[in-house]
């Protein structure tokens, strides 16, 4: 579906009765995390957590990898809430996660930026930069 701006949206609401569990076994779980791992290496351009909602923006070339990860999350997680907003210049995905999962959402939420770059600032860029102004 798309909105008035021209960008695609899906979302997936489920219902509140949902275990607050992940159904992959132990060595999928492993492969999962590393695969997600890699998409978020490679596309994830930011991130942004407030409480119990997680905004991922990924680059748009990894269209197809971030749907194929909602997806196959969707499928085990099924008490996350999934949205996603497709532009021209970026893939959002926003991933909510129910009352009953509060105790857990840090380490829900930590599997998908864990592997996210870190923009290192050197001290010695930021004296020069001041000093010139």
């Amino acid at each position: 579906m798309r909105d008035t701006s021209g960008e695609r949206r899906a979302t997936v609401t489920l219902s509140n009765t949902q275990p607050i569990a992940c159904t992959l076994t132990a060595g999928n779980f492993k492969d999962r995390m590393a695969w997600i791992g890699e998409l978020t290496r490679d596309a994830l351009r930011s991130h942004e957590r407030q409480d119990l909602v997680l905004d991922l923006r990924y680059a748009p070339e990894a269209a197809d990898r971030v749907r194929e990860m909602v997806r196959k999350e969707q499928e085990c997680c099924s008490f996350l809430t999934f949205a996603i907003r497709e532009g021209l210049d970026e893939i959002r995905v926003t991933i909510t996660a129910p009352e009953a999962a509060r105790k857990a959402a840090d380490e829900l939420f930590e599997r998908f930026v864990a592997s996210a770059p870190t923009k290192t600032v050197l001290s010695c860029c930021i004296s020069e930069a001041k000093s010139e102004q």
